[in-house]
């Protein structure tokens, strides 16, 4: 059995992920960064989530954006 890299999101729901990224940058930047329009317009968390579910490129683009404005602990 091959053992798999550190993950940098392990642990993390993709819950905690948006609100994070909503708290520090708010939806209008997050909706620069990744211009999808469950940031864009009429914004919310539970429309966030519910279409980042939905649609993997949509979400591997927002743990990007996480990674790249909250560095991992160097463990």
């Amino acid at each position: 059995m091959q053992s798999q890299p550190k993950n940098p999101l392990h642990g993390l729901t993709l819950q905690v992920i948006v609100e994070r990224l909503v708290e520090r940058m708010g939806f209008a930047a997050m909706g620069q960064s990744v211009p999808i329009r469950c940031f864009t317009h009429d914004p919310s968390i539970a429309s966030s989530l519910t279409f980042l579910r939905r649609t993997p490129w949509a979400r591997a683009e927002v743990e990007a954006l996480y990674l790249r404005n909250f560095k991992p602990d160097a463990s």
